[in-house]
């Protein structure tokens, strides 16, 4: 709304200071400033909210150190983090942006699955949740917002071919440039484009128009992965939040970067028109994650709960996607990764062992990764941190990938 404001401001009256709000850089700033004051402010007021309502974690037994003590710490802290994220794009985002609207459907969508999980195993006492073909559903249905939208939107465009062209060609206007593509990003190769809708070659001419039968599945994977990964590493003090800002801030650079068409033009990396906007979304949500870890570092005054960690996964996911770099997630949220893997690897080998030895072994002491270092005796923060180490390295080279081909 601040946008919308200043901009009249600008344009009608010439205000002085009045037309900064135009600069992505600005806007982008203050979204984090915002967001972050919000989250540190009025979390401790939604955490002592959570208390009243008696909203605590229930724990299990797990065995593990130091886990019985956070019995009854509230949870559902994710609605600390969605509106702190939402007030500050509200103010300050070209809310008309396609990207942005996806970013906000997305933001409450996953939002609303996970309120309603936490919701079912708190006052329902109901410690399963939700059932996890629902979650499923919610995840497939927004992939098929999120995919359809991409492809079939008309505001939704890249240009390969960025300022050099401009001067080759005479009389063009850049924006005739600009085309519908389900191109994307391979790292480390020199012509590192691939085009999904190669897959379809085989079909012969016309092959294009059927892309979105590859691309839609695409996204609808990406999005349940990852969101799925973020809520198996939301288990210590800190991690899920920790991990999920250091990931968000890169692909901030990565919106950036993409949506400049100079910037886009010196690096040699595909230009998105109007995906710069992402960037203030990406500044808010990452203010967020920082001032929920004021309340959600060891020991924890808060949980994010699903209301959260569902919500970051699906938000990293579709920023990814919408700036062609989704092929990155696996460097980029290496920690998601692992955490998802150890789990799948745990569950398989033991079904394996059981059925062939009829007993079943374990690879690991105990899945998710973060808990096989909690039975191996290491204390929880220093997890986190080492978490966070990996997870910035993951985050730099990441960004070297730009180059590096």
């Amino acid at each position: 709304m601040l946008y919308y404001i200043f901009q009249y401001l600008d344009k009608a009256f010439d205000v002085p200071g009045a037309g900064v709000f135009q600069y992505i850089t600005f806007r982008s700033g203050l979204a984090f400033i915002l967001s972050l004051a919000f989250a540190t402010i009025y979390g401790k007021k939604i955490i002592l909210f959570l208390k009243k309502q008696q909203v605590g974690e229930t724990v299990r037994e797990l065995g593990l150190q130091g886990q019985n003590e956070k019995a009854g710490t509230p949870t559902m802290g994710g609605i600390i983090i969605i509106l702190a994220t939402l007030i500050p794009v509200f103010l300050l985002a070209k809310l008309e942006n396609i990207y942005v609207i996806l970013l906000i459907v997305t933001t409450i969508w996953m939002g609303s699955i996970g309120f309603l999980d936490d919701y079912i195993k708190i006052f329902k006492k109901d410690k399963e949740g939700l059932k996890g073909r629902f979650k499923v559903i919610g995840q497939v249905g927004l992939g098929i917002i999120v995919g359809s939208v991409l492809y079939f939107h008309p505001g939704v465009t890249v240009r390969k071919d960025t300022l050099g062209d401009k001067f080759k060609v005479e009389n063009v206007e850049l924006s005739k440039l600009e085309e519908k593509s389900t191109a994307t990003t391979i790292p480390f190769l020199k012509n590192n484009e691939f085009d999904y809708a190669e897959v379809l070659s085989f079909m012969g001419d016309g092959y294009k128009d059927w892309a979105w039968l590859i691309f839609i599945p695409v996204v609808i994977f990406i999005i349940t992965a990852v969101s799925n990964g973020a809520n198996l590493t939301d288990g210590i003090d800190g991690l899920a939040a920790g991990t999920s800002a250091i990931s968000v801030l890169t692909l901030g650079i990565f919106a950036f970067l993409s949506g400049n068409i100079i910037f886009s033009d010196y690096l040699n990396i595909m230009y998105i028109p109007n995906s710069g906007e992402m960037t203030i979304f990406i500044a808010a949500f990452t203010g967020a994650l920082v001032g929920f870890l004021w309340y959600n570092t060891y020991p924890a005054s808060v949980f994010m709960g699903d209301t959260g960690s569902l919500t970051i996964g699906g938000i990293i996911a579709v920023i990814a996607i919408a700036i062609r770099k989704e092929l990155m997630i696996p460097i980029l949220c290496g920690i998601f990764l692992a955490e998802n893997l150890s789990v799948v690897l745990q569950v398989s080998y033991f079904k394996y062992t059981k059925k062939k030895y009829g007993e079943g072994r374990r690879i690991f002491l105990m899945s998710p990764l973060h808990h096989h270092y909690q039975k191996k005796g290491y204390h929880e923060s220093k997890i986190v941190t080492r978490f966070w180490i990996v997870g910035i390295l993951l985050a730099i080279s990441s960004l070297v990938i730009l180059k590096l081909r």
